[in-house]
C-alpha cells in the first residue's frame, strides 16, 4: 500500500472507496471527489496515447466518466459545484492538483507548499499567501509521488527527501514526515520558457547599459566570471544572460544539479548530476562531471553552481587553459565569495596551504558579479568587482560598479543609484589583446 493511501486512511479511518448509488446516501463532497477520481483513473489508466490528439480525447473521456459518476448521486449537485469538482479531478489526474493553476501562471516564479493548508507563491520577488489548499496531507503526497514516480524516484519514510524536475524543466524539492513536522512540503522553482536577456535586465534596472557593455566584453574576451548572491537573487538568470554572449563557434559544456540554463548556441553539451539510488549507490556529483568535462575538449565550461570540492577542479580548469568559464556561488558580498571558494576548496580533501589556495583563486577568477534581492523584491547587480591579485596573504578586490541604496519611496520601492568607481580594471589589457576595445567612458 502506498504512503499516500496509508496517510489518507490515517486522516479518514472511516472512509471507504464506495461507488454508484450505494454510496450516495453517505456521500460528502470529499468522498464524492475521491470516488470520481478513482473511477476516472481506473477507466483511463490503460488507454494508449500514441494517436493524434489522444490527450484531448482522454480528457474528454475523463469529463464524461466524472459526469456519469456525479449523475449517479441521488442528492442533486449544483452546476457550479459540479464544474468545480470535475475541474479539481482533472487537475489531479492530468496535472498537479490544486497547484496546477499556479504552475501555469506566468507571473508566479516559485510555488511553496508548506503543508496542505499553507501554500505560498513568489511574484515579482515578493512572497504571497494563496487561497489554494489541498484536501489533506495524503493529497499533497499524492501529487509529490506523481512528480517523482516517472523519474524512477521514490519518497517514503526511509527516503523522505527528493529532488526532481518537471517535464518543463521546473526544479522540485520535496520533504515529508518525519522530517517535515507540519506535513509533506513541496517547493517548485519554475522554469522560464523565455529567459531574460541582458537587454531586458537593463530595462528592468537590474544593471545599467554601461555595466552590460562591460559584461559582454568580458565574456567575449574569455574572462573567468563568478556570479554570486543569496538564494533567489537571480544568479542563474544572470548566468544565462552572460552565456548568451559566448560566440556561436565555441564548444560549451554546461554542468548543473538540475538543468536550468537555456543556451542558444549550436554547440552545447548539457550535463546533469544524478542522485544515489535506493541502495545509496550510483550518485554522480558536480565534481565528477567537472572532471569529466575536462576530457571533452570544451572551449567553455559553465557550472550552474559550485558548493563543494568541485571548486578546486573548477579553479584548476580556469588556470590551465579553459578560459572564459562561468559559474555561480552563494555569498553575501564579493569578499564573502572568496572566503566561500576557499572553504569549498578545502572540502575537496586536499591538504593545501591557505596561501596556495588564495593564489589559485586570485589567478583563476577575473571578475565577480554580485547580485542581491532587495527588500521590495527587486533584483540588482550590486557589485562588479575585479579580482586584482595578491597583496601579501590577502586577495585584493576592486569595485568597478556599485549600487548605492538610498532608501524607499512612497510606494515602498527601493531608491538607489548605480555608480562607477572611475577605476580602469587591469583586465582591459587582456581584452585589448583579444581585439576587444572598451571606451574609457564605460568606467566613468
Amino acid at each position: 500500500m502506498s504512503l499516500s493511501r496509508r496517510l489518507s486512511e490515517k486522516h479518514n479511518p472511516e472512509k471507504q472507496m464506495l461507488t454508484g448509488r450505494e454510496a450516495a446516501k453517505t456521500s460528502t463532497p470529499t468522498e464524492l471527489r475521491i470516488r470520481v477520481h478513482q473511477r476516472v483513473v481506473d477507466e483511463i489508466k490503460n488507454r494508449r496515447l500514441d494517436e493524434k490528439d489522444a490527450e484531448k480525447k482522454l480528457e474528454a473521456e475523463a469529463i464524461r466518466i466524472a459526469t456519469q459518476v456525479i449523475d449517479e448521486e441521488s442528492v442533486p449537485v449544483l452546476r457550479a459545484e459540479r464544474d468545480r469538482l470535475i475541474e479539481e479531478v482533472l487537475s489531479d489526474v492530468f496535472g498537479y492538483g490544486p497547484i496546477d493553476g499556479l504552475l501555469k501562471d506566468d507571473t508566479v516564479s516559485e510555488v511553496m507548499v508548506n503543508c496542505s493548508t499553507d501554500v505560498y507563491v513568489e511574484r515579482e520577488g515578493k512572497l504571497m499567501l494563496t487561497d489554494v489548499q489541498f484536501r489533506d496531507d495524503a493529497h499533497v503526497l499524492q501529487i509529490i509521488e506523481k512528480i517523482v514516480a516517472p523519474l524512477g524516484r521514490r519518497i517514503d519514510e526511509s527516503s523522505p527527501m527528493v529532488d526532481a524536475r518537471l517535464p518543463d524543466g521546473s526544479r522540485v524539492n520535496a520533504i515529508i514526515p518525519p522530517l517535515a513536522l507540519k506535513g509533506p512540503c513541496l517547493t517548485i522553482r519554475k522554469f522560464s520558457k523565455n529567459p531574460l536577456t541582458m537587454a531586458t535586465m537593463v530595462k528592468y534596472n537590474t544593471l545599467t547599459e554601461k555595466m552590460a557593455t562591460l559584461l559582454r566584453a568580458c565574456v567575449m574576451g574569455k574572462l573567468n566570471i563568478m556570479v554570486s548572491g543569496g538564494t533567489g537573487s537571480g544568479k542563474t538568470t544572470t548566468l544565462n544572460a552572460l552565456s548568451s554572449f559566448i560566440p556561436n563557434d565555441e564548444r560549451i559544456v554546461t554542468i548543473e544539479d538540475a538543468a536550468e540554463l537555456q543556451l542558444r548556441q549550436d554547440h552545447v553539451v548539457t550535463l546533469e548530476t544524478r542522485s544515489a539510488n535506493v541502495e545509496g549507490k550510483g550518485a554522480i556529483t558536480i565534481r565528477d562531471l567537472v572532471k569529466n568535462a575536462l576530457r571533452m575538449r570544451p572551449d567553455r565550461i559553465v557550472v550552474g553552481e559550485v558548493r563543494g570540492g568541485e571548486a578546486l577542479d573548477m579553479l584548476q580548469a580556469m588556470n590551465t587553459g579553459h578560459e572564459g568559464s562561468l559559474t555561480t556561488a552563494h555569498a553575501n558580498s564579493p569578499r564573502d565569495v572568496l572566503s566561500r571558494v576557499e572553504t569549498m576548496v578545502l572540502m575537496a580533501g586536499m591538504d593545501l596551504p591557505v596561501r596556495a589556495i588564495r593564489e589559485q583563486i586570485s589567478s583563476a577568477i577575473d571578475l565577480i558579479v554580485h547580485q542581491a534581492r532587495l527588500q521590495d523584491g527587486s533584483r540588482r547587480i550590486t557589485h562588479l568587482s575585479e579580482v586584482q591579485g595578491m597583496e601579501g596573504d590577502i586577495i585584493t578586490l576592486q569595485d568597478l560598479f556599485r549600487f548605492e541604496q538610498r532608501g524607499k519611496n512612497e510606494l515602498n520601492k527601493v531608491v538607489g543609484q548605480f555608480r562607477a568607481t572611475g577605476i580602469r580594471p587591469k583586465f582591459v589589457e587582456k581584452l585589448t589583446a583579444s581585439g576587444i576595445r572598451i571606451s574609457n567612458d564605460t568606467f566613468l
